[in-house]
């Protein structure tokens, strides 16, 4: 049997165990994290990469560049540090186990080239039959009336006009020495020569009257004199 007083002795000597694992273990363990710190660029341009993630693979925890890239990021000395940005391959970066307290790097990621499949496009054919039919369907626009030019109409005289030439007097047979003497006297001659300046005179005067009328109206082809 084991006495009292050593069990005693045992369970200190644990408690003791205890607090010194956790004031003195915990704060090596604390000490052991390595600082990384540097910038990330793109290794065709030397451009620095803004948004690039960097984190810890182990705990999946990281931080994202700045706008000239810089970042900065605690990890232990066994973790690898994982670098990514769009449209770049990624890159691991391992530390090792070293028993340095900061690492400062220069990341430099390259672009990923990503080829895309064949796209086959293919368009569906319509139906003959219903192509047919909704033309049927369709309604055809009925054609165009085109009208000719509307001719006015015919102007009405004011008044009758009687344009044509006095007819000559119409011999008789109870008078055929007068007839004669008409043709050929001087008398006669004269007499027919001022019937034909009278009918002249009443013939211009119907033309003046008629024209003084068509000028009322707008379209007077075909109405001329």
């Amino acid at each position: 049997m084991v006495s009292r007083p050593g069990a005693c002795r045992r369970l200190q000597w644990l408690v003791a165990a205890l607090l010194w694992w956790l004031g003195v273990a915990q704060p090596v363990q604390a000490q052991q994290q390595v600082r990384v710190s540097g910038t990330v660029s793109a290794a065709d341009t030397r451009l620095p990469l803004q948004g690039a993630t960097v984190a810890v693979q182990r705990t999946r925890t990281g931080v994202v560049t700045t706008a000239t890239g810089s970042f900065a990021i605690d990890a232990l000395p066994t973790d690898t540090v994982l670098f990514r940005a769009l449209g770049y391959k990624s890159q691991r970066f391992p530390l090792g186990g070293t028993g340095l307290s900061q690492f400062i790097v220069r990341i430099r990621l390259v672009r990923d080239s990503v080829q895309l499949g064949e796209v086959q496009v293919v368009s569906d054919r319509a139906d003959r039959a219903l192509i047919n039919r909704a033309l049927r369907n369709m309604k055809k626009p009925a054609p165009a009336v085109v009208n000719g030019p509307k001719r006015p109409p015919k102007p009405k005289p004011l008044f009758a006009v009687d344009s044509a030439a006095p007819k000559a007097p119409v011999p008789t047979i109870q008078s055929p020495v007068s007839l004669i003497y008409d043709q050929f006297s001087r008398e006669g001659k004269q007499r027919r020569k001022m019937e034909e300046i009278e009918a002249a005179k009443r013939a211009e005067k119907a033309r003046k009257a008629k024209l003084q009328y068509n000028k009322a109206f707008k379209d007077n082809r075909g109405y001329e004199p």
